[in-house]
């Protein structure tokens, strides 16, 4: 059964979310139960002639759970959103593989993650990449927008899922791909909602 979520605990969700990777924006490594940054994109086995176009301050930022592109390709001129973009990683690799006649697009929750992927932004010569403050709730995108939207541990983090998916569909042009890396519960809830709350975004 689903659980439901007042608002009042949606909120509390969201600031313990902002809480946690508001820390991850100054530095990842520590905070999480998996390798971050260099280390973890090289165990994910990201491209590595892309991984070595990147600064490696902005490698350095990268916290996903997982790799997104080994789910399909980014084609030359796609449209891409990244959902619950973070430090950006996963945007830039996005925008080097759709080339400058491709646009890209990152959505995150959290000021400070954004903040951070508008500054590893700066550091590369990316002309194609807009980055936005917003939740996957109420995406502030058209419909049929989207070739491909990706996400990287933040679908998990979102209360109303269902909503989530649906905005994701309502974004992407008939076709078009979700590619979505995250982490999930194997074994029972805690049968008290106040319990699921607690463990949430820790």
């Amino acid at each position: 059964m689903e659980t439901q979520f007042t608002n009042r605990d949606k909120k509390w969700i969201q600031k313990r979310v902002r809480k946690t990777y508001s820390k991850a924006a100054k530095n990842p490594g520590g905070l999480f139960r998996y390798p971050t940054g260099h280390e973890g994109l090289t165990l994910l086995q990201y491209d590595p002639e892309l991984l070595q176009a990147l600064p490696a301050e902005v490698v350095a930022s990268y916290c996903g759970v997982g790799n997104p592109f080994t789910l399909g390709p980014i084609n030359e001129s796609d449209s891409v959103l990244d959902v619950g973009c973070g430090a950006g990683v996963d945007t830039l690799y996005s925008a080097m593989m759709t080339g400058p006649s491709g646009k890209v697009a990152g959505i995150d929750l959290t000021p400070a993650m954004l903040n951070k992927a508008k500054k590893n932004l700066l550091m590369t010569d990316l002309k194609n990449v807009i980055l936005e403050e917003g939740s996957v709730e109420n995406l502030p995108f058209s419909n049929e927008n989207f070739n491909v939207v990706t996400s990287n541990g933040a679908l998990n983090l979102v209360p109303d899922k269902a909503r989530a998916l649906g905005e994701i569909h309502r974004v992407l042009k008939p076709g078009g791909r979700l590619m979505v890396a995250d982490e999930i519960l194997i074994g029972e809830l805690p049968k008290e909602k106040d319990k699921i709350i607690k463990s949430w975004a820790q």
